[in-house]
């Protein structure tokens, strides 16, 4: 039995991209049939809109409606998790209220990110107007630790006033902090709590030390290796298995980062979905020039005859 399916969300979550349309505006269409492929290859949900998603790049109208769309589509909401931060406590509660409404499974939430050295007083007080502002029973929230990218963290002490002012809301924390200490002291602090591992080389010592899963960029392209690493971590059996798989993960995670991140998974996903706009970003990003898109694609077929043999 898989101790990590007992926790509150728990799985493989794909932190997906989002395709966008020449004019910059998400592609529907291609975001949905992205998701879909998602689950057939071994995600259990999608974390839409967060940072491989270029959420901060998008208006607040725009993350609202993707992700109408995409139930539209037929994805499940209980197998979503959107992100749902801005710098404000409105705007936030605009988006938090409207995915709950919309059902998901729960949002995932960054601290404020615009002003830098803020207290946990603060960051308290933002998520507590949050949480009171939505004012649902269905509200879930798993906080968003990403202190490279937001220079704010999520302590231990946050977390834990958190969950005793707001029982049954705290469920959970995506860990991007790059720290498997960080990640597997979240994971012994609390119980019945979810720590979600934000990359994907992660997610085997975490699950090992009480984590609930991964919410990575990688598995826009590898959940069925992710799948394998979590369906049968727990059982000796398997470990060559487990293993092996670990080791594609590894290696998509190397290419991956062969240039910027969020550019590299675009372009490995136009390559993947044969749908050449996954290549597109948004300002201030910028797509791979086209020697690097020769370069990725010709690593992405070695990796993909080395797993066929």
């Amino acid at each position: 039995m898989n101790p990590a399916k007992n926790l509150p969300v728990s799985g493989v979550f794909c932190a997906s991209a989002t395709p966008v349309l020449e004019n910059g505006a998400p592609d529907h269409a291609a975001f949905a049939a992205h998701c879909k492929a998602l689950i057939e290859e071994g995600c259990d949900g999608v974390a839409l809109l967060g940072t491989t998603g270029e959420a901060n790049s998008f208006s607040i109208a725009q993350r609202q409606e993707l992700l109408e769309k995409v139930i539209d589509a037929g994805l499940a909401p209980q197998r979503l998790l959107p992100g749902t931060s801005q710098t404000n406590v409105p705007d936030s509660i605009t988006l938090v209220k409207h995915a709950v409404e919309a059902g998901v499974k729960a949002c995932v939430v960054l601290p404020p990110f615009y002003y830098k050295g803020v207290s946990d007083e603060g960051l308290f007080r933002f998520y507590a107007e949050l949480i009171e502002g939505v004012g649902s029973n269905d509200l879930r929230v798993i906080l968003y630790h990403i202190p490279p990218i937001a220079q704010i963290g999520i302590s231990l002490d946050l977390t834990a006033r958190l969950r005793e002012a707001f029982p049954g809301v705290i469920v959970g924390v995506k860990d991007s902090s790059g720290k498997i200490e960080s990640m597997q002291a979240f994971a012994g602090a609390f119980e019945n709590f979810s720590v979600l591992a934000g990359a994907d080389p992660f997610m085997l010592p975490l699950l090992r030390s009480g984590g609930a899963g991964c919410i990575t960029s990688s598995s826009n392209l590898i959940g069925k290796h992710l799948r394998v690493v979590f369906d049968n971590w727990f059982d000796p059996a398997q470990n060559d298995k487990v293993d092996a798989a670990q080791a594609r993960i590894n290696a998509w995670r190397d290419l991956s980062n062969a240039y910027v991140q969020l550019p590299t998974i675009k372009a490995m996903l136009a390559k993947r979905r044969n749908h050449a706009g996954w290549t597109r970003v948004r300002p201030p990003l910028v797509d791979l020039t086209p020697a690097e898109l020769d370069t990725v694609w010709a690593k992405m077929a070695e990796l993909e005859a080395q797993e066929n043999v």
